[in-house]
């Protein structure tokens, strides 16, 4: 297929992902379509739940392998939206709908370059997989079907990034805390306010600084962002709960992190998972080296992926802006696509990878 065939391909099919409303964990009919999809263009496909990947011909276990993947979640639509949003509407030349950029473009850009790779020689072998429960890193995504691939030398993770490469992404880390006090009686000089307690605390937590500071990711960012306390107005209350999100970098595993929040913060703490981890992949890297000879620029990415469950080297890129993600009137610029899927071919086709 030309490249042209590929743009127009994928543009058809954006717009049939688009009209089938796919929010995580309920990702079944789009599944549906790309299972189907895949087999009309002569793909053999693989299924977990609603995880989808087919592994290109002539696998060799001598060779790296390269692993395509994208996500075919959308979260559930915000209000202002001015029209449906699962109606694909094309003008000015983009397309609106929801999941249309994050991560609808990546996703079949990623899926058209995978079918011209596929169709020669490659120094390596090649799988496409289009995700499940992305958007809220669920046990049933990505992480319960990377046992059933083969070993996997690098990922291309498919994300709106103006299709310049991050390097690098923050992991996440959600803490549970609590402070304790003393209940009393709001009228009399009674208890001990756990509020009040938690407020020092909560100061501490915003002036705590980590020591290293990454080059690409910055330092290690924590927000308090929900607070429950009390059961009624004449009530001093004895206990207070609050959650903290901090987003780690590259020089700090989750538990690290939170081993040294323990020796330094004085309350309860809880975290609800270790699972999502900062990534970084060297500059040094092949797929990094060949990007910059193509004049894109490596950047450290703020937001999460499906990066962090992936314990092998990846590289976050793909067509669209991460800033449109998860707002009203999300839509993708058709130029976009086309490029997406020009730049992906120039830096996967023929892509010599470490085989160590």
């Amino acid at each position: 297929m030309s490249t042209d065939e590929l743009y127009y391909a994928s543009i058809d099919l954006l717009k049939q992902l688009i009209a089938i409303p796919s929010p995580s964990r309920e990702e079944k009919d789009v599944a549906d379509v790309i299972e189907k999809y895949l087999k009309k263009n002569g793909m053999s496909t693989y299924r977990q739940g609603n995880n989808i990947w087919c592994i290109a011909e002539k696998y060799d276990d001598k060779k790296p392998t390269l692993l395509l993947n994208s996500h075919i979640d959308t979260v559930k639509p915000v209000s202002g939206w001015k029209h449906d949003p699962f109606t694909p509407i094309e003008e000015d030349g983009r397309i609106y709908g929801l999941g249309s950029n994050d991560a609808g473009a990546p996703l079949v850009s990623l899926l058209h370059s995978f079918f011209y790779l596929q169709s020669k020689e490659q120094p390596y072998n090649l799988i496409f997989l289009a995700s499940a429960e992305e958007e809220v890193s669920g046990k049933n995504g990505i992480e319960s079907v990377l046992d059933k691939l083969p070993p996997v030398t690098l990922a291309v993770v498919g994300e709106p990034t103006g299709m310049q490469p991050a390097i690098g992404e923050k992991g996440l880390m959600v803490l549970d805390c609590r402070v304790y006090g003393k209940s009393g009686h709001a009228a009399r000089n009674e208890g001990d306010n756990a509020i009040y307690k938690a407020l020092k605390v909560i100061e501490s937590l915003r002036d705590f600084r980590f020591p290293k500071t990454s080059e690409i990711l910055g330092p290690v960012k924590m927000s308090v962002t929900m607070i429950q306390a009390g059961t009624q107005h004449n009530v001093i209350p004895d206990r207070c709960d609050f959650v903290v999100d901090i987003r780690t970098n590259e020089l700090y595993r989750n538990e690290e992190a939170f081993e040294i929040l323990q020796k330094n913060i004085d309350c309860e703490m809880a975290p609800r998972s270790f699972r999502l981890n900062s990534s970084r992949i060297s500059t040094d890297h092949p797929i990094i080296v060949r990007a910059s000879i193509l004049g894109l620029t490596p950047f450290g990415s703020p937001t999460l992926s499906d990066q962090a469950l992936m314990p092998f080297s990846s590289v976050k890129i793909g067509p669209g802006d991460s800033r449109r993600s998860h707002t009203a009137d999300e839509y993708i610029e058709t130029g976009e696509i086309r490029e997406g899927i020009e730049l992906y071919i120039k830096l996967l086709d023929q892509l010599n990878l470490p085989t160590e």
